[in-house]
């Protein structure tokens, strides 16, 4: 049986489900992910494999209409609010990203379309080769500059966190006062019992003593007797005092050098079944809100001592902004606890269903502007199938709802929505790249390989000099930046592996989407530079 003669749905199923599983095999702690299944497919299709047409349209349509969803709740708060500077180095990190395919293009002679996957694959943006891909009328060749520079890609960033995390190892001074060294060490979150020994900070409350406010650390618990109570609205610090801090390992050390030392009991108990909850932010009265802004000690006598968001957990600080969707560890009495749960929305299921009819009509209004073709500079442009439904999960993820249209899809959708629509378009584009993979190495050759390079490794230098000196960003909240600016889970790995501090976590959050939708923009607007050059 030759391979054209295989059912193309078992063909597309069988591609899926190997892809998936080789992305799961990990090379020195890094792995492919679902992008495996692009490699999986262009094997496939060298060997002749079919797959059942327009698929790759309908998983790409579904893909960015998910990355605009996840995206929208904190993209246009994070270019407005505290996450300015990381914005800007999203916007610097795509430039040079852009500019840079484009010099090595007319260096190089390459094909606008294999520059354009070349491009997406060293800035590790599966968004990126969806709009590229479609801006090219669907070119075989982007698949395969982004199948060649992808890995590159990957291990580049990697290289990069470990290389700046050395230097910052050198490094004593840190920009805004947190220690930066990066290290080996225990869980990134911990629970530390601290006894007061300050005399200064006596008769303050937490928040009024900065080295805890503005770090990653939260005072949640007082002993009293041999239990740990939640502190109240009226709590302020004494002498003798023993406190539960939350925090990551250096965290902890920058609030006991002013509290006081940490102490090890083996005595006290912690009640967290009624005193400590799980609220899901869905309320427009705290969306968008700081916790300093917020005041939920002096209000509700409640702490909140952890955060998580797009599958990242933190420790907040007094301006840490809270997004929709946000889960919260909450540590108070019962009754506060309930109190804030109404406020803060803690409507669970309505992030657990799913309005399909909102989904649809989502996704067609991302098409219908994708459709619109508009003159700029003498040429016809569009957002096409990657900008329409971008923009338009973008827009309604940011207000949540539009007349009777609901921009949210519960965390389980959302997944299967960009999982399962970049499956099928990495599929497609895999398939469709796989015939003419060998030709296009043999006309190129190394040329590709450098060319990726080049282009990959020109964003972490301005992202690393822009960020350090113009930016004035301290080691490690450059470092998670950096990560989010290039859109590399990977690396935030690396560097979340090598340290207990939360700072690369929240700025990787803060970057992240706004890095997120800019490739997928810039991306078109590249090829249409490199077809008029």
């Amino acid at each position: 049986m030759t391979a054209t003669s295989v059912d193309p749905l078992v063909t597309l199923t069988a591609i899926i489900g190997v892809g998936v599983l080789f992305g799961r095999i990990r090379w020195g702690g890094m792995s492919l992910g679902t992008s495996a299944i692009l490699f999986v497919a262009l094997v496939a299709g060298h060997f002749g494999g079919e797959i059942p047409e327009g698929v790759g349209r309908l998983g790409l349509v579904a893909f960015v209409y998910g990355v605009g969803i996840t995206a929208g709740p904190s993209f246009f708060r994070g270019l407005a609010r505290d996450g300015m500077s990381m914005a800007v180095l999203s916007v610097v990190v795509v430039l040079t990203g852009a500019v840079t395919t484009w010099g090595v293009t007319r260096f190089a002679d390459l094909p606008p379309p294999l520059a354009g996957g070349l491009f997406a694959g060293a800035m590790t943006s599966t968004p990126a080769l969806g709009a590229v891909t479609d801006a090219t009328g669907g070119s075989s060749d982007v698949a395969v500059g982004f199948g060649i520079a992808y890995p590159l890609g990957v291990i580049g960033v990697v290289l990069f966190v470990q290389i700046l995390g050395r230097r910052i190892g050198d490094d004593d001074s840190e920009a805004d006062g947190i220690d930066s060294r990066l290290r080996p060490g225990h869980p990134r979150i911990r629970r530390w019992l601290v006894e007061v020994q300050n005399p200064s900070v006596v008769g303050k409350r937490p928040s009024s003593v900065s080295a805890i406010a503005v770090s990653g650390c939260q005072v949640s618990r007082v002993v009293q007797g041999n239990r740990l109570e939640p502190i109240g609205p009226d709590f302020t610090f004494e002498l003798g005092q023993q406190v539960l801090v939350i925090a990551a390992e250096h965290d902890a050390v920058v609030a006991t050098e002013v509290l006081g030392r940490m102490i090890e009991r083996d005595d006290t108990t912690l009640d967290g079944v009624s005193q400590r909850r799980h609220v899901v932010v869905t309320s427009p009265d705290v969306v968008g809100k700081s916790l300093r802004e917020l005041r939920l000690l002096s209000r509700f006598g409640i702490t909140i001592a952890r955060v998580r968001r797009y599958d990242v957990e933190f420790v907040p600080s007094s301006e840490t902004v809270l997004e929709f969707g946000d889960t919260l560890t909450v540590v108070g009495q019962p009754e506060p606890l309930r109190e804030f749960g109404r406020v803060a929305g803690h409507r669970p299921k309505v992030l657990d269903e799913t309005d399909i009819v909102s989904l649809a009509a989502g996704m067609l209004i991302g098409l219908g502007l994708g459709s619109i073709r508009l003159e700029v500079l003498g040429q016809s442009v569009s957002l096409g199938l990657a900008g329409g439904p971008l923009v338009a999960g973008l827009v309604l993820a940011h207000f949540r709802r539009i007349g009777p249209i609901v921009g949210h899809l519960p965390i389980a959708a959302r997944t299967l929505l960009l999982d399962g629509g970049l499956a099928l378009f990495l599929a497609d584009a895999g398939v469709g790249a796989g015939s003419t993979f060998t030709e296009v190495l043999g006309d190129y050759g190394p040329k590709l390989l450098v060319a990726a390079a080049v282009i990959g490794v020109a964003p972490m230098i301005v992202a690393a000099t822009v960020g350090r000196y113009a930016l004035r960003m301290s080691p490690l909240r450059l470092i998670g930046a950096a990560c989010g600016a290039l859109t590399s889970t990977p690396g935030l790995a690396a560097v979340t592996g090598k340290t207990d501090s939360s700072v690369p976590v929240v700025s990787y959050v803060a970057a992240y989407p706004v890095a997120l939708t800019l490739v997928t923009l810039i991306a078109p607007a590249l090829i249409r530079w490199l077809m008029a050059s």
